[in-house]
């Protein structure tokens, strides 16, 4: 889908110039200020490289997508207009139950999860429309899953983007190259971490409209972009097929169902007609590995070849062409393949890491950087290096993720994002790789260590004291920092110690209660709130009266050490006796 896409194929040329008027008015018409595909013809096609988003992948690919324009008509329907396959008009507005649905839940999901990025369903509902036509029409089961898997052509670099096979033929049937799948056309290396289980079946499934919808919501919403900001909206569409013609058209169909839209029941959807490689549509059923999917093969050639212009002499005139070099007849040299950069990469290079450690909660100071090197140690610039973060931890990138995809620079290094600490303490593991090239992967180790405090204060002056078998009135409360600052949900401990020099539990003096009511000198899994304060429970004194010590520790070495007095109520001394009266 990309816009070299356009730019190699268009096409046949209109029949009219009135047909070739009606369609500029349509396009212009669409959206104001946005300009048309504008492909050029097929004659510029070449073996394609491979390509990369801004951030050095793409969701899809830059495979194919539907051209079909958003009609003029309003999109609010109408009581005569009902819907059908093949049909225009309000129809088109029309998004099957199911389908839509999924873009709805998706919508809602994201809003959870990550509201900072207002995320609309519209804009799903768009790519949708672009990718699959809405699932060809809403061809889904009860559970949301295609009934025939909808497969983009083999990405073998032939007026495509150049992306070897990444899952064994797992998803699109291709263990030789990769193949866009489903009805948000996911390419099988995207997949592979940005998918999701939408439909909450245990499984995640490009075929299923739940978790595909669910995966392109959290593909769009991350870099922390804010989608309701039109250069972050700009974006991340470009970042889901890098396009600029793309871009446009996505964003015409968001326009048209922000106008408005409606339910139809799945497989009644109207079906697209055009395609940006002007094939026959993505393929309904999986590729054979090692051949060109369905609607992928070789342009087809315009019925009437069109005449050369005639060049033009610089003070006019016309300029007879010459004859041809090469007689008719002789057939044309093979095409030379030059190796792209990642071809040339050998191996990966740490590039100066240094040591990753972060408190639990706490972002990673330090970033993971790596090189990619040919076999005589030359870096390779313009090569996808994958970060994918392995194993049982809720460590992520800065924004959720845990996988990023990032192009090497001029130096051949790549810079994967910050890390995010999550709550799971120890070690973590990042693997970085090469996209489209099988080379041994090179891990990073991080470590996460637990919250931790280095001082411990009072938050009040109030004295702590208890008559024998009473219970203390006032509450001890403390507030935690680490280096001046809050320490937030650090974890803490609370002691009824023996004395200053024995920090054993006391069996006699103040206490705590358990749940049942029974007596407790320690308590453990304390944990201070987001301001770093730490209320105890309620104290309470045996029979035994003295001074007494509780001791509070956390992790990272704060302790404090709060003085318990029981003693008897004073007793008032008797007054003097009255004098005898008079």
């Amino acid at each position: 889908m990309a816009a070299q896409f356009g730019r190699r194929l268009r096409k046949g040329a209109a029949t009219t110039a009135v047909a070739a008027a009606a369609v500029a008015a349509l396009s212009a018409s669409q959206a104001p200020g946005v300009n048309d595909h504008g492909r050029q013809t097929a004659a510029d096609a070449t073996p394609a490289p491979e390509t990369s988003a801004s951030d050095g992948s793409s969701a899809t690919g830059n495979s194919p997508y539907y051209t079909d324009l958003p009609p003029l008509k309003s999109p609010n329907p109408s009581p005569s207009t009902g819907p059908g396959p093949g049909g225009t008009g309000t129809t088109e507005a029309g998004i099957p139950a199911t389908v839509l649905d999924a873009y709805k839940k998706a919508e809602s999901a994201l809003r959870e999860a990550k509201p900072g990025c207002n995320l609309p369903w519209q804009l799903l509902a768009a790519i949708g429309r672009v990718e699959s036509g809405q699932a060809r029409g809403g061809r889904v089961d009860a559970d949301g899953t295609t009934l025939k898997k909808i497969l983009g052509p083999q990405l073998d670099g032939n007026g495509f983007a150049l992306i070897k096979d990444t899952d064994d033929g797992a998803y699109d049937g291709n263990s030789t190259y990769d193949s866009a799948v489903g009805p948000m056309q996911f390419i099988p290396s995207t997949w592979a971490w940005a998918g999701r289980d939408g439909n909450d079946d245990g499984k995640k499934d490009p075929n299923n409209i739940y978790d595909a919808a669910l995966a392109a919501g959290h593909y769009l919403c991350r870099n922390n972009w804010d989608l309701s900001d039109q250069d972050d909206l700009d974006r991340a569409i470009l970042s889901y097929n890098n396009s600029r013609e793309y871009l446009n058209l996505v964003m015409r169909w968001l326009d048209y169902y922000r106008k408005g839209t409606h339910e139809v029941p799945d497989g009644t959807g109207t079906l697209p007609d055009n395609r940006s490689d002007d094939g026959a549509g993505a393929s309904p059923t999986p590729t054979t590995p090692g051949t060109t999917a369905p609607g992928s093969s070789t342009p087809k050639p315009n019925p009437k070849p069109e005449k050369p212009e005639k060049p033009v002499k610089p003070g006019g005139g016309t300029t007879p062409p010459k004859p041809p070099t090469t007689p008719p007849g002789t057939p044309s040299a093979p095409p030379t393949t030059t190796p792209t950069p990642t071809d040339t990469v050998d191996h990966l290079e740490d590039a100066g890491t240094a040591k990753l450690t972060a408190m639990a909660g706490d972002a990673f100071s330090k970033r993971i950087s790596t090189r990619a090197e040919t076999e005589a140690g030359k870096a390779v610039a313009k090569v996808r290096v994958r970060f994918t973060i392995v194993g049982d931890t809720d460590t992520t990138f800065t924004g959720g993720e845990s996988v990023a995809t990032v192009a090497t620079n001029s130096s051949g290094v790549a810079v994967a994002p910050a890390l995010q600490a999550g709550e799971k303490t120890g070690a973590v593991t990042v693997r970085a790789t090469v996209v489209g090239r099988t080379v041994p992967g090179l891990d990073y180790k991080a470590t996460v260590t637990e919250r931790a405090a280095d001082a411990l204060a009072r938050t009040g002056d109030a004295a702590l004291t208890c008559a024998p078998g009473g219970e203390f009135a006032n509450q001890v409360e403390v507030k935690a920092t680490y280096n001046g600052a809050v320490a937030d949900a650090v974890a803490a401990t609370a002691t009824l110690i023996t004395s200053a020099d024995d920090a054993t539990a006391n069996d006699k003096g103040p206490y705590f209660k358990d749940a049942d009511g029974k007596t407790v000198r320690t308590l453990t899994g304390l944990k201070a709130d987001a301001k770093g304060l730490l209320k105890l429970p309620k104290l309470y004194a045996d029979d035994t009266t003295g001074t007494f010590l509780l001791r509070i520790a956390t992790a990272g070495g704060a302790t404090l050490t709060v003085e318990l007095t029981v003693a008897a109520a004073e007793t008032s001394s008797p007054s003097a006796s009255a004098s005898p009266s008079a």
